[in-house]
């Protein structure tokens, strides 16, 4: 009995953590939010990953891939761009979440929430490829019938030697993904050792 009820409290705890999370994730994702001089204009950067970063070490991987999910939703009653823009942020935010809270979630060594978060960014990057090349670039365009031709051409105000959609992706999104990740990283690392202890009442090793 005494295990089903301490299970319910942990339950109860997990759901409210997530749903905050989520919200907080909504807020920035709303409200803080701006472009960048290197990336086309459709391309914003943001903080919304961090709430989900600090579910998914505190309160396990399913709770961060929570966030992403509680986010995006919201975000398909805003969008602007068919939820295709959703659809790309929930990939690779799941993608930066989800390594980090298997990795360093459950463990006393902060140096391990360091390298969840460090192979998400890098596994975040690279499956920016893959995902924009073969799904989102390709939905984006058959959604608002653009020729990939006109896509390219925005990167190509930037950067006029970029040749077809691959060497956009790899010049442009996966360097920029992996340091929005990094970002996320470093924000959430430094809020870690302070949020865990009172969300779920496991101390980290100093």
């Amino acid at each position: 009995m005494e295990n089903v009820k301490q299970k319910k409290k942990v339950d109860v705890r997990w759901l409210v953590f997530t749903a905050l999370m989520g919200a907080l994730s909504i807020v920035l994702a709303e409200l803080l939010k701006f472009k960048t001089p290197f990336m086309p204009g459709f391309i914003t950067f943001d903080f919304s990953d961090v709430p989900a970063m600090l579910a998914s070490l505190t309160m396990g991987p399913v709770s961060g891939v929570a966030v992403c999910l509680i986010k995006n939703i919201f975000g398909c009653f805003t969008t602007s761009t068919g939820c295709v823009g959703e659809l790309s942020n929930f990939i690779l935010s799941a993608s930066l979440v989800l390594p980090a809270g298997i990795i360093a979630h459950k463990s006393e060594k902060i140096s391990r929430a360091v390298i969840g978060c460090l192979s998400g960014s890098v596994i975040m990057a690279l499956i920016s490829i893959v995902s924009n090349y073969f799904l989102v670039f390709p939905a984006y365009s058959a959604a608002y019938h653009l020729p990939m031709d006109v896509i390219v051409g925005e990167f190509q105000k930037i950067l006029p030697s970029v040749n077809g959609l691959l060497d956009c992706l790899i010049i442009f999104n996966m360097p920029f993904t992996f340091v929005k990740g990094l970002c996320a990283a470093v924000v959430s690392i430094i809020l870690y050792k302070k949020l865990r202890p009172i969300f779920s009442g496991i101390y980290r090793e100093k």
